[in-house]
């Protein structure tokens, strides 16, 4: 009885608190956003797609809901669970939320997308989870299942839109849908798309995109005194591997180490903020993968790694920018002195194509790779403002 009554009192300061979003210019979330969406999901039943990250001020959009009166009959989980952080591509498993007793169903798993049955009964799916802005992060993937999930089976999806930190600019190799849709890649976008998951959703509607050229019911609720070059500091971590804003800026460019044998720090308390491996030469920087929170089993693990350092770019300025840095990768690979073994096949799959690798094995400068995407950025930036909902 304490504990729901502290949570009663949270959930009532928060909605005071969002109260005022018509008086000042305090940045608003989706789900801060009440007045927008309670009126749409009053006296239906709910799925919600969600993790850690779908706060409202101090309390969970679960909890908040449940508050309000909400009925909610399933939760989806994504990548990582849905309270507590998983390891990167670990198997989600479904089972019974401890706090609320409500069923969870992992996306995460042998199934990606809900079926009939997960959505029998349900009025309307609200999704809610906090995104980086790159094609490669996979709560994009899920939420794009789901809306075809929610097409397929006639029921409504409620967007609760948040700020994208990445969201200031648009960069990269464009992906190759013809042999390179994955998990971490389903539509022709670039690396960094530049688009909340609420505008990204609007293109995936608007563009067919969805299986077989299908579009779902879609509202978004928009964050409130939002726009793109709103510099967007995440209060709360969106997956176990990005500890910092530090992280987050540097993710677009450092998670092409991921398809070579770079490890981009995970085990060390500084996943995506180095690169390295036992073969690159010593230049005084070195660290040692070790299991830890996100990652039970890293690469390298306990093998001493020489490298690059990078946990003080954002102090130093490197980041944020405006573009990927793939001269990294490039520096790397020319210093590596086994280049046969550098690459692996994940690397084209996160790139989008062989093009990227084939580039930099031919010795291709970073300035010269990044003239090669301009045509397709200056097309993707004509149908991304079509759906841009913040200016």
């Amino acid at each position: 009885m304490k504990n729901l009554i502290i949570l009663c009192s949270l959930v009532a300061l928060s909605v005071m608190a969002c109260s005022s979003e018509k008086t000042d210019n305090t940045l608003q979330t989706g789900a801060q956003r009440f007045s927008e969406y309670m009126p749409l999901i009053e006296g239906k039943t709910l799925a919600v797609v969600t993790n850690q990250t779908a706060m409202v001020g101090p309390v969970h959009l679960v909890d908040t809901l449940l508050s309000l009166g909400a009925d909610i009959k399933v939760i989806f989980a994504p990548e990582h669970g849905f309270r507590d952080l998983a390891d990167a591509g670990a198997v989600i498993t479904s089972g019974t939320d401890p706090v609320t007793g409500i069923e969870v169903v992992s996306l995460y798993s042998s199934k990606k997308k809900p079926t009939p049955e997960d959505l029998a009964g349900i009025d309307a799916v609200i999704y809610d989870i906090q995104d980086v802005g790159t094609r490669f992060y996979t709560y994009l993937t899920t939420m794009c299942y789901v809306m075809e999930a929610c097409a397929e089976n006639g029921k409504p999806f409620i967007v609760m839109d948040r700020p994208n930190p990445n969201g200031y600019y648009v960069d990269g190799p464009i992906l190759d849908t013809a042999g390179y849709r994955s998990f971490v890649g389903i539509h022709p976008v670039p690396v960094v798309h530049g688009m909340t998951l609420g505008e990204y959703a609007g293109m995936a509607n608007g563009e067919g995109w969805l299986a077989g050229g299908i579009t779902c019911d879609l509202t978004v609720i928009k964050c409130l005194n939002y726009n793109h070059d709103t510099m967007y500091e995440l209060p709360v971590i969106p997956s176990p591997n990005l500890p910092n804003m530090n992280s987050v800026y540097l993710y677009p460019s450092l998670c092409f180490s991921e398809g070579t044998v770079l490890s981009c720090g995970r085990g060390t308390g500084f996943a995506f903020q180095v690169l390295g491996a036992p073969e690159l030469p010593d230049t005084g920087f070195s660290f040692t993968p070790e299991p830890t929170f996100g990652s039970s089993n890293p690469k390298y693990n306990g093998v001493l790694c020489y490298g690059y350092d990078f946990r003080n770019a954002l102090q130093d300025g490197l980041v944020p920018k405006p573009e990927i840095n793939i001269g990294w990768i490039i520096d790397a690979y020319n210093a590596f002195p086994d280049k046969e073994r550098f690459f692996t096949g994940y690397f084209d799959t996160l790139a989008g194509s062989s093009t990227l690798r084939e580039q930099i094995i031919e010795g291709m400068t970073a300035d010269d790779i990044r003239a090669t995407w301009k045509e397709g950025l200056d097309r993707f930036r004509l149908t991304r403002q079509k759906y841009l909902l913040y200016n």
